[in-house]
């Protein structure tokens, strides 16, 4: 047995869910094992892509420790932190929301075709967030202004609905990334607020489980403006799930470096017992994803806890990392890695190329292969943009 200062295994780990993202986003298709797919919303149960999502929100809590103290390491204030913490917020809200509204685009009214407003949409992002590392300061500000102007143009001639009644830009469930800006800002608050006190950061915990569950009985409520912006923060799940991710975190970098065995124990001992709150939970509460049901909140977290555990002794205790290399970039890399297949969806799209001929099959084992292969293809390509100086910081 071996012990590392440097964790691979949250690398590992974040990069494997994302693969497993672009793997579920992509294998919508009549006869997949239902196993595999999103329940129904009134569905008691999960399928694998029912713990995807939030077991890279478990991930987002559990590196925010380490992104924090580097950049204290750094020099940076605690007022300089926090700015950071609610730019980054509100770019991932921005983002969310402008991938949220791609399919409300109405394409006469906009001025273009809907496809086309998505790919420009994610070149502006691109060339916002991307991380300019080799480039003179004016090239940079050159480029990001371009992001900035075409952002802000692609938003003025927005519009959806019909000629009689126009609509804007909604900001609705505020979208997968937005999901995230919530959750990143709860639980980075949280962290600057009270550090590594593990009990202080457990209650925070409790307290946001007792939201979800307070909201899922009917028991919260707020004026509609307040529920329509901070209703992720207030309905407690996705919060929840991230400090989750922070809680876990505390214990492993208390535990990991004293003593593996007493940490592996702790470990499992406390993924054993989220996964079984929440099944204590369904007596009350469905899982249910779209719900957001404190049962599903719980058992995903289980899982995650679990698996981190049994992919860290394996990775980090044992060394056994060689076949985990191909998802460490991705990990390195996620919103790079999530977004942009995005970009090639659209193009495909647009022009009808036959490049998911697999998604046509009658045979299952065909769709889900051809599923398996485009998510590897992606975080291939990920990996590729990356080494080409294209690469998204927020």
């Amino acid at each position: 047995m071996q012990k590392k200062n440097r964790i691979l295994t949250i690398d590992v780990m974040r990069g494997l869910t994302l693969f497993l993202m672009l793997f579920v986003n992509d294998l919508y298709a009549p006869g997949v094992p239902s196993w595999l797919t999103h329940r129904a919303v009134d569905f008691d149960g999960m399928g694998l892509a029912d713990w995807v999502f939030p077991g890279f929100l478990f991930m987002v809590g559990l590196a925010v420790p380490y992104a924090i103290k580097s950049r204290l390491k750094k020099g940076d204030s605690t007022s300089r932190l926090l700015i950071h913490i609610i730019i980054r917020t509100i770019s991932l809200l921005v983002i969310g929301v402008l991938m949220l509204n791609v399919s409300r685009v109405n394409p006469e009214l906009t001025g273009m075709h809907k496809y086309l407003w998505a790919i420009l949409v994610y070149i502006s992002i691109f060339l916002i967030w991307n991380q300019y590392e080799k480039l003179k300061r004016n090239y940079v500000i050159l480029l990001k202004g371009l992001g900035f102007v075409g952002l802000l143009i692609l938003i003025t001639v927005f519009r959806a609905g019909t000629p009689e009644e126009i609509t804007w830009l909604q900001t609705s469930w505020w979208g997968i990334l937005g999901l995230i800006g919530w959750g990143y800002l709860v639980t980075s608050l949280t962290y600057l607020a009270i550090k590594d006190n593990l009990i202080v950061t457990g209650i925070v915990w409790l307290f946001f489980v007792l939201l979800n569950v307070l909201s899922q009985l009917g028991m919260l409520s707020f004026p509609g403006f307040i529920d329509s912006a901070f209703g992720v923060i207030l309905s407690g799940s996705t919060p929840s799930i991230v400090l989750a991710g922070l809680f876990f975190s505390l214990i492993l970098r208390k535990y990991s470096t004293e003593n593996l065995l007493k940490f592996v124990t702790i470990a499992v001992v406390l993924g054993g017992l989220v996964l079984a709150s929440g099944f204590i939970f369904r007596n009350w509460f469905i899982i249910s994803k779209i719900k957001g049901t404190p049962s599903w909140a719980m058992i995903c977290n289980g899982i995650s806890i679990l698996l981190f555990i049994t992919l860290y002794t394996v990775i980090d205790i044992f060394g056994k990392k060689k076949w985990a290399v191909i998802f460490k970039p991705a990990g390195q890399n996620s919103l790079t890695t999530y977004l942009a297949p995005n970009i090639l969806y659209y193009i495909i799209w647009m022009f009808g190329f036959t490049i998911l001929f697999y998604k046509q099959s009658e045979h299952a084992i065909i769709v889900v292969l051809g599923s398996i292969v485009w998510a590897f293809f992606m975080i291939g390509f990920a990996a590729l943009l990356s080494k080409i100086g294209i690469r998204l910081k927020l």
